[in-house]
């Protein structure tokens, strides 16, 4: 029985899972970096370790520290979190060497759904639609242009092992391949050190919907109905909600359909996220499969009622499902607005700095995930989100107001915020119908 647990993470979402430990009866241990020894989550744990310094690789990528930290203190299990180590196989296998619970699948699972080949091929073998790409990881330029045009252009060139957008380009010409190849594979090698580099058929102003998926270890998988993070920047999700206005209950339950059937396929255990492209033919494929809780988590939690952290702990605590997927029910809407730390009209430039006046939302059916106070300093070294605002209603346009209602009262002083573009965003008229795809910032901000 898991009693203490450390997380291997910081900001909203470390402190989204010690409240949840705190009800559970849980004992908590955060790690930090010297840049974070002032942060919020640090205050908020039951014990706290400095594991290295500002740079993310000595410290919440320091799989040695952070190891010993978990010894140290006695903690049975670690948290990972997202991003940093939340899917790297070689960390949860660690844990596993270490006897320690690693709230995640296993290792092996990890290693073979973090390489996109692999996974693609999976989920062909288990009839799960995918889309039409390359058999094998590439690394010669002119052997992927022949594999391209056996294809079809036009071809997305992905990292193997990439994730967040990096390591990808488009190409809509045989003319264009070269570069985009090159270009691609040369950010994969900076970004994930491999060269590794995978094929697919770009499909054109598509939906990206994705499906929550619980297992546990006895084999019963269900899943929570659909996310819908279309509206992205350069590959990474800006809004997110649930449900889509795109999907019906008949696309719903194919699709969920699909989802359990290549997370069994796959042998998954704990929460998971599968990856679909949508067509407007209501065609959809298997994109990949996210090893980990994911940011956009809450919006599920509010149609559902599901705590998705209180159900990873208890499923890595050898826990059966407590529900069945007759049980799971979708109710009202949920929509996801992440607040960065960046300028929009400097290319959304990270702009770090001291926060010199606060005030956040509140209210019924609105819920922020946030890690800053007034006074806090933001960090240069990490991401640039530093809030999640979530609200619920009883329809997508009650939410959608409800929304630009609590971003109208967001008050963040001292750097520059993603705010005002959000509260943009959701007074287009083609959000509000629902219109959007992959493409809708590109098309109504061009410039940016």
């Amino acid at each position: 029985m898991i009693k203490k647990l450390l997380i291997a993470n910081r900001g909203e979402i470390a402190i989204r899972i010690i409240r949840t430990c705190k009800e559970m009866g849980i004992k908590t241990v955060a790690v930090y970096s010297q840049a974070d020894a002032e942060s919020l989550h640090v205050q908020l744990a039951d014990e706290a370790v400095c594991i290295g310094s500002a740079k993310a690789a000595d410290s919440y990528i320091n799989m040695p520290n952070i190891i010993t930290a978990a010894v140290e203190t006695k903690a049975q299990a670690i948290h990972p979190g997202f991003g940093f180590l939340s899917e790297n196989s070689q960390f949860a296998k660690l844990c596993e060497a270490c006897h320690i619970t690693f709230i995640g699948p296993d290792s092996d699972i990890i290693a073979r759904l973090g390489n996109k080949a692999v996974a693609r091929q999976t989920m062909v073998d288990a009839s799960v639609p995918v889309i039409p790409g390359c058999q094998k990881a590439l690394t010669d330029v002119k052997e992927a242009l022949e594999i391209a045009k056996e294809i079809g252009f036009p071809v997305i060139v992905k990292a193997v092992l990439g994730g967040g957008g990096k390591g990808m380009r488009v190409a809509y010409t045989e003319e264009e391949f070269e570069n985009a190849f090159l270009m691609a594979q040369k950010e994969s090698g900076l970004a994930f050190g491999d060269e590794s580099m995978y094929l697919e058929h770009f499909v054109e102003n598509p939906r990206h919907i994705e499906f929550q998926i619980l297992a546990d270890n006895y084999g019963n998988v269900i899943h929570l109905g659909e996310r819908d993070c279309s509206v992205q920047r350069n590959h990474q999700k800006v809004i997110e909600e649930s449900p889509s206005a795109a999907v019906d209950e008949e696309l719903r339950e194919r699709m969920g359909k699909a989802a359990v059937l290549a997370a069994k396929a796959a042998g998954y255990k704990n929460a998971g996220t599968i990856e679909f492209l949508l067509e407007k033919d209501k065609s959809f494929y298997f994109m990949e499969m996210n090893t980990r809780i994911q940011v956009e988590h809450p919006v599920t939690e509010w149609v559902t009622g599901i705590d998705l952290i209180k159900a990873q702990i208890r499923i890595a605590d050898g826990k059966r499902l407590s529900i069945a997927q007759k049980d799971v029910t979708i109710s009202g809407h949920a929509i996801e607005c992440r607040i960065n730390a960046e300028d929009p009209e400097r290319h959304f430039m990270p702009c770090p700095g001291r926060i010199t006046d606060l005030h956040l939302p509140g209210g019924n059916g609105i819920r922020v995930d946030t890690a800053v106070y007034n006074d806090y300093a933001i960090p240069p070294y990490y991401d640039s989100m530093i809030a999640k605002i979530i609200v619920y209603d009883k329809d997508r346009r009650s939410a959608i107001r409800k929304m630009i209602s609590a971003l109208g009262e967001v008050a963040i002083e001292g750097v520059k915020t993603n705010v005002d573009f959000l509260y943009e965003l959701l007074n287009q008229p083609d959000f509000q119908e629902g219109n959007i795809t992959t493409d809708f910032i590109p098309q109504h901000y061009p410039d940016l």
